[in-house]
């Protein structure tokens, strides 16, 4: 599976301590969402992201990683330009200490809004091919 990634995962050592095998396929770009700074980076509607496409098939761990259960963070699943969908994970801003305050559209569960943003808005990775 491929995966965006724009903060401590786009660190090569960092990902080796979570996953066994992954590969970097390369520099993309999310668009839809801008980085929010923070105890650990999030994302928040609008403007867009510089990142890149992780590959490996150990998503569970990744989850693990990004407390996903603990609703830390949560996965949705993103078109790519170039055809296919990439994971990204989207963080709480009030479980982070995140930096601004961030507004995700709709009412309901953190999880929820951001899961109808992004199945509502135009939101794509596009990767950046060399």
């Amino acid at each position: 599976m491929d995966v965006f990634v724009y903060g401590t995962l786009t660190e090569p050592d960092r990902v080796r301590s979570v996953v066994d095998s992954f590969v970097f396929v390369g520099a993309a770009v999310l668009e839809g969402c801008h980085p929010v700074a923070g105890r650990y980076p999030t994302l928040a509607p609008g403007g867009e992201t510089a990142g890149r496409l992780l590959r490996t098939d150990q998503i569970g761990a990744l989850d693990a990683y990004e407390g996903v259960d603990e609703g830390l963070y949560v996965r949705v699943s993103v078109p790519r330009t170039d055809g296919g969908t990439a994971a990204v994970y989207v963080g709480d801003p009030d479980a982070l200490d995140s930096s601004e305050t961030v507004e995700w559209p709709g009412s309901g569960a953190f999880a929820e809004r951001v899961r109808r943003y992004f199945d509502a808005e135009a939101a794509v990775v596009r990767p950046e091919h060399a």
